[in-house]
């Protein structure tokens, strides 16, 4: 199982990108949102990826993020939905907003995505609804993008080291729904409210999505 591809940026397709690892070439397939993320040819990029294995083909899908690339392996779950229709999906929404459309029972975002029909739309929600708190819980997640190594005297003192700045988008979601189930609420409730509110406000840090969700969740 080939579950991580980096190195270099041969060609962007329409549809795929060939990433130069070491002299030998992967073709990637990966959603619109996913090839315009990536940088032009010979620039480094990294993607995790999910092999797709038929008694014809061998087919590596790319993606950002491990909770996208979660996604997609729930997508191809569903009755109907093969790897072109999961990426639409991704493509489309991206993992967090896939989350919310879930999570929230929205079928006409699912069905927004190109190809994507309405009972499709209507299994993918229902089949995956139970499974959005987990894929949220996730947060952000690790990112594939190649990282670079700093030379010892060229890092920053650990004085002149920042704070981190509040964690927004799915990093903010994950931890508000986890405050929210410990607070007792259950998963499925939690990640409704949270999707709610972090739709409202997609730039909340994780106190301001708490509070709205809290809201949503015991209106006074």
């Amino acid at each position: 199982m080939i579950g991580r591809v980096a190195g270099r940026v041969a060609y962007k397709g329409d549809d795929h990108v060939l990433i130069d690892v070491g002299g030998i070439g992967y073709v990637v397939f990966c959603s619109d949102r996913v090839l315009a993320g990536l940088p032009p040819a010979g620039e480094a990029a990294a993607l995790f990826t999910d092999l797709l294995v038929r008694e014809d083909i061998l087919q590596l899908y790319g993606f950002p993020t491990l909770a996208e690339k979660e996604w997609h392996r729930l997508l191809m779950s569903v009755q109907g939905v093969g790897a072109k229709a999961s990426l639409a999906i991704l493509g489309a929404l991206g993992s967090d907003g896939v989350s919310r459309a879930i999570a929230l029972g929205d079928v006409a975002a699912i069905r927004a995505a190109k190809g994507i029909g309405p009972k499709t739309a209507q299994r993918v929600v229902h089949e995956l609804k139970d499974k959005a708190p987990a894929v949220m819980a996730m947060g952000a997640g690790p990112v594939a993008a190649p990282g670079a190594s700093v030379p010892a005297d060229e890092a920053p003192a650990a004085s002149a080291v920042a704070a981190p700045a509040p964690a927004t988008g799915g990093a903010a979601q994950s931890e508000a729904l986890s405050a929210l189930t410990n607070l007792g609420y259950g998963p499925g409730e939690a990640a409704g409210a949270v999707a709610q509110a972090a739709g409202e406000a997609p730039e909340a840090d994780t106190a301001a999505l708490i509070r709205a969700a809290l809201k949503l969740l015991a209106p006074a």
